[in-house]
């Protein structure tokens, strides 16, 4: 115990309090890759060249150490691979009680989760699953990976039912022939569904390799009316969804936005009644703004953001700028009624702009109006939307037991400074002395929904070798939205936020699915992979996902690529 204990102090340490300067951020000295919180960037580092240098290691000769390994059994067949062998044995030597050496790597014992709490474990299909006719592309390809996927004990699989292929053309006329063939797969397979009401635009994000727009009648009303898109300071459109401005403004074909919504979500309730009556669709996500996440589009790469730039408020277009105004007519300050003018650019960082840099206007009088209004309308829109949800999938005492999921992104960048720049544009009002997750997961009580959280593969450790001063903490992040979802008693579920192949990636998964230290024995409820590719199907990625999913399941597992033994 005294050796996990130390294990955890290094690597999982809680999150610290905020530093006011850079200069006052201690980096620790370690090579790194870089993995960013949200599947929206336009670079990743290598993830396995992780490493915690060792004191030796510019000694002319390096020690090769390696753990036993047995053989792993039961080899599943894999796309391209005719070889079933097992990977040879690999002997072992201990350094001593707290770390070992592989390949000049020091690495520390892993946790034993034999006999934990069985979380499971979905795969996310790829993008193009669903062609924009809305039809099934290669199934037989993928009939023959789901099966693969089906014998390692994968539980399910999740899919995005596009808004611009089902409803494409002409309001209210749905297509949903393509996924109506997916979904009798999958069922046939024993395989479980969790599905996707994505009312966003795909392309143009890392890992997506298809192009869906948002449905061709929704654009044609964009130009004549572009105000229906959530809008910068400069007056440039964001495409990706529409502004939660239009949530009760009846300018799509005489519909609201929520209307436009429900009507969609009531169609695919009613469509696929046999599907949730028999239990095969076990989850549904509701798609609240970009990429399907509860946030602004502040961050976007067409716009000409990069990593890590603190992003820009996304709140002048005219529906929500006449909301703004009246809130600060209410509030007896009509001058109050605009966005603010000193918050840098996309690419700013805190310190470069006078409302987010240390004692910036982010915490005076106006900021702290216009951040309390701007994160309002963020969690009101997600308030009516689940609202919506959970009338359009009533109806049976079967639906009852489907879980509905919230996604939220992980905006760790800059969560080091007192500010917070990153997270206050994209709508989380959590700077340093306030918790602006917490009326989040309140909300979602409120509907009986469950969060799904990005970032939990991120390691704090390895985001400083190249951008230092991001002063990024994903893992204080984690720990602090996790417990504000489970002081309120709401499930958590989980995804990794790009691709992830390595043991190193898994293991932080593990930690943060099944807290060692948690007293009320909290862990996620499921976990789902981004994604099923040809990548994961290489014999050595899929050995290393099979035994993550037995780990993730409390099943025991053996080992056969160089694992340096299991702590208890």
């Amino acid at each position: 115990m005294a050796l996990q204990q130390s294990f955890n102090l290094m690597i999982r340490p809680p999150p610290s309090s905020s530093s006011s300067t850079m200069a006052s951020q201690v980096v620790v000295g370690r090579s790194q890759s870089l993995f960013l919180a949200s599947s929206k960037f336009d670079f990743r580092l290598p993830y396995s060249v992780r490493k915690l240098k060792c004191d030796f290691a510019n000694s002319a000769t390096r020690a090769l150490v390696r753990d036993t390994g047995e053989s792993v059994e039961d080899h599943h067949p894999i796309a391209g691979d005719n070889d079933s062998s097992s990977p040879d044995g690999i002997s072992s030597t201990n350094i001593n009680d707290y770390n070992q050496v592989v390949d000049g790597e020091l690495r520390l014992p892993e946790r034993d989760f034999t006999g934990t709490a069985y979380v499971p474990i979905y795969v996310m299909l790829p993008l193009g699953v669903i062609n924009m006719e809305c039809e099934l592309v290669n199934p037989d390809d993928l009939i023959n990976h789901l099966k693969i996927l089906k014998s390692i004990k994968v539980d399910g699989v999740m899919v995005d039912c596009w808004w611009g292929i089902v409803e494409a053309h002409v309001p209210q006329q749905y297509n949903w022939n393509g996924y109506k063939r997916l979904f009798q797969i999958v069922r046939d397979l024993d395989l479980k569904l969790q599905v996707v009401m994505s009312f966003h635009e795909c392309g143009g994000n890392v890992g997506d390799d298809v192009h869906i727009p948002l449905p061709q009648w929704v654009t044609e009303i964009g130009c004549g009316n572009p105000d229906i898109f959530f809008t910068d300071r400069d007056g440039r459109r964001n495409h990706e969804c529409l502004t939660w401005g239009i949530d009760k403004e009846r300018v799509l074909r005489g519909r609201t936005a929520l209307e436009v919504y429900f009507d969609y979500m009531r169609s695919f309730r009613v469509e696929f009644d046999e599907f949730f009556e028999d239990g095969a669709i076990s989850d549904i996500e509701i798609g609240l703004g970009p990429c399907g996440e509860l946030r602004y589009p502040s961050y976007p790469a067409k716009h000409g953001w990069k990593y890590p730039g603190i992003g820009a408020f996304q709140c002048h277009d005219k529906y929500l700028m006449k909301s703004l105004k009246k809130a600060a007519e209410v509030r007896g300050h009509t001058f109050w009624g605009k966005g603010p003018d000193n918050a840098g650019s996309y690419n700013s960082r805190p310190h470069e702009t006078r409302f987010f840099c240390d004692g910036g206007d982010y915490d005076g009088y106006y900021g702290r109006f216009f951040l309390n209004w701007y994160s309002q309308i963020l969690v009101d829109h997600g308030d009516r939307v689940l609202s919506l949800a959970n009338l359009a999938f009533e109806g049976t005492a079967i639906a009852a037991k489907v879980t509905i999921y919230k996604k939220l992104s992980g905006i760790h960048w800059w969560y080091k400074t007192a500010s917070h720049a990153a997270e206050l544009t994209a709508g989380f009002y959590n700077p340093c002395n306030r918790d602006g997750y917490a009326p989040i997961a309140s909300m979602l009580k409120k509907h009986d929904t469950s969060l799904n959280f990005t970032c939990v593969e991120l390691r704090t450790l390895d985001q400083h070798e190249d951008f230092p001063e991001a002063l990024a903490d994903p893992e204080g992040l984690v720990w602090q939205v996790l417990n504000a979802a489970w002081d309120v008693s709401i499930a958590v579920a989980s995804e990794n936020a790009l691709p992830c192949y390595d043991r190193e990636g898994y293991n932080k998964i593990l930690e943060n699915a099944k807290p060692l230290s948690n007293p009320d024995g909290r862990h996620l409820s499921a976990f789902t992979y981004l994604r099923l590719s040809p990548v994961l199907m290489e014999k050595h990625n899929f050995v290393e996902f099979e035994r993550f999913v037995k780990r993730m399941h409390g099943e025991p597992v053996s080992d056969s690529t160089g694992s340096l033994g299991e702590v208890h």
